[in-house]
């Protein structure tokens, strides 16, 4: 009997233990703390959707059964939320010092909080009272983000506690090593007041939604306004820490005149204008301009700044395909007018009006309510439509092989950087970080981020390359290359191939522009630390050898 009870006591510290690393264990990595916490974060948020939603008839009266099971859905998730914490606080540093932690857990603020977000729904199902209005206490379940903010803060805090106020604005906005993880929930919160913000600007234009939260569409706009100038203000104030915009009042003004500060003005913009010369102006049409804050959202997309890169880099070759397409549109347009006039004149009554039937065309979309109907009208067509074909196919074509070359080129520079990282023959926790958030801008994969990593060091020569060949005589593959496994059992075998490929080198470097090696090696963007020293010491050796011969 105390057998078992003591394997049973075991078995539970597994199964806690477990539990604790799996889903609340801050210190592992690769655990399911953070999606476990960020499903939690969504479903605070989509509670809160849902009980700005049950306020409008047209939508609650007919779904109220939906609204229900999701009610219960979401206490169901935050109730074993709750469970699993209580069930591991013996496991969290937090409790585990205290006499009982479970109670020590069960008193602390996040506890109370969780316990509160779903104590009305528990005591409406058994208590035989009409308790709708703690239904209102749901709003706590916003508190329970504070769970994921306070460490943030904290960490925050901590980093930047030698720096400036500037600077830690700065850190807030922008990502910094300083930033933490405090930085991505500000990003976070940015993002989704955006899709809040334009979700309302759509559901104002349904005209039965309108009618039941006019207030509300005011007042949550106002909101808006008011989050997006305030990181309009802390970007532009803490842009002098920034080195490309230093100065106090031009710095200030080159950061407010880039694309993404233009963008954050103009997502602000309407509301002020609307605001303060209403009684001058009807600025009503201004309001559709709030759509235009989707595109802050091009901060955060690392495509999409990749994009803006490549247009930035092949803008000239795509001026000259604009030019063609333009020079065609209008040639288009002036031969829709000679042939159609006089047949159509309602159609073709000017070459301004022949544009929007040019540009259909050419674009091979044809709506069809301008088509030609003379025997010429119809000939030019079939040309303009057949050039059109290839004309647009231009400029994407340029546009997704640049993007594919500037993916490349970003690879190879991350390559470049783990290469530096490798000097010391380890990756620290600082460089992982950064090889993880790069990876993820660039879009690759765990799996890619490995091999990338594999290929690095087995380059850098700290780990030997995967011998999958089959080997033929001698530890030769079939390639006719000795495996380095093979090399490392036989030293003398080694020693000689390294001869053998530092002869190769020499012989490269003989017959090479030994100026635009040295160029090529003072480029550390080019070349790791040790392959610089490698190709100076050779380029010197030759140098020696062809002087003495002189």
């Amino acid at each position: 009997m105390n057998l078992q009870s003591i394997s049973l006591g075991r078995l539970n510290l597994q199964i806690r233990k477990s539990i604790f690393d799996l889903f609340f264990n801050h210190q592992i990595k690769h655990n399911y703390c953070n999606q476990f916490e960020r499903f939690i974060t969504y479903m605070i948020l989509l509670n809160m959707v849902g009980l700005v939603l049950e306020n409008i008839p047209v939508i609650y009266e007919t779904r109220e059964q939906l609204f229900h099971i999701f009610d219960v859905v979401s206490l169901a998730i935050f109730s074993i939320e709750y469970a699993l914490r209580f069930y591991v606080a013996p496991e969290d540093p937090t409790f585990s010092s205290a006499k009982h932690p479970r109670f020590a857990y069960f008193k602390s603020p996040f506890a109370i909080i969780d316990l509160l977000a779903i104590l009305p729904f528990y005591l409406g199902a058994f208590l035989d009272a009409d308790l709708r209005a703690l239904r209102a206490l749901r709003l706590l379940r916003l508190l329970k983000l504070f769970r994921a903010l306070a460490p943030a803060v904290n960490e925050f805090l901590e980093k930047n506690k030698d720096k400036s106020f500037r600077y830690k604005i700065y850190a807030l906005v922008n990502e910094t090593p300083t930033s933490g993880n405090l930085h991505q929930i500000f990003d976070m919160f940015i993002v989704t007041w955006v899709i809040v913000s334009v979700l309302a600007v759509i559901l104002e234009s349904v005209q039965s939604i309108y009618y039941h939260l006019h207030s509300e569409f005011i007042i949550l706009d106002t909101i808006a306004v008011v989050i997006f100038s305030t990181e309009y203000f802390m970007r532009i104030y803490s842009a002098p820490e920034d080195p490309k915009f230093q100065g106090w009042f031009r710095g200030r003004l080159r950061c407010a005149s880039t694309p993404t500060g233009i963008i954050d003005l103009l997502a602000i913009l309407p509301f002020y204008l609307e605001s303060l010369l209403h009684h001058l102006f009807d600025l009503r049409f201004l309001r559709v301009f709030r759509l235009m804050r989707l595109l802050k959202l091009a901060r955060y997309s690392g495509a999409t700044q990749s994009l803006f890169t490549v247009i930035k880099r092949e803008w000239p070759v795509m001026k000259a395909a604009v030019f063609i397409l333009l020079l065609l549109v209008m040639l288009a347009a002036c031969l829709g007018y000679v042939f159609e006039h006089e047949a159509q004149p309602d159609k073709f009554e000017n070459i301004p009006q022949a544009i929007y039937w040019s540009v259909i065309t050419l674009a091979s979309v044809g709506y069809g309510d301008i088509s030609p109907i003379t025997p010429a009208g119809r000939a030019i067509t079939i040309v303009i439509a057949l050039l059109g074909i290839g004309i647009f196919a231009i400029p994407a074509a340029i546009l997704s092989s640049a993007l594919s070359d500037q993916l490349r080129i970003e690879r190879e520079k991350m390559m470049n950087e783990l290469y530096h990282m490798l000097e010391d023959g380890v990756i620290s926790a600082d460089e992982q970080e950064l090889i993880e958030a790069e990876a993820k801008r660039l879009h690759l994969s765990q799996g890619e981020l490995m091999r990338l990593l594999e290929k690095a060091k087995v380059e850098m020569g700290l780990e030997h390359a995967p011998d999958n060949d089959a080997k033929g005589p001698k530890g030769k593959s079939v390639s006719g290359e000795i495996s380095l496994e093979f090399l490392s059992k036989h030293p003398e075998l080694a020693a000689e191939q390294l001869k053998i490929t530092i002869s190769k080198l020499q012989q490269i470097v003989s017959v090479s522009d030994r100026q635009e090696l040295s160029k090529f090696a003072d480029n550390p963007d080019n070349v790791t630390a040790l392959q610089g020293n490698m190709l100076k010491l050779l380029l010197e050796h030759g140098g020696e050898k062809a002087k003495n011969k002189g």
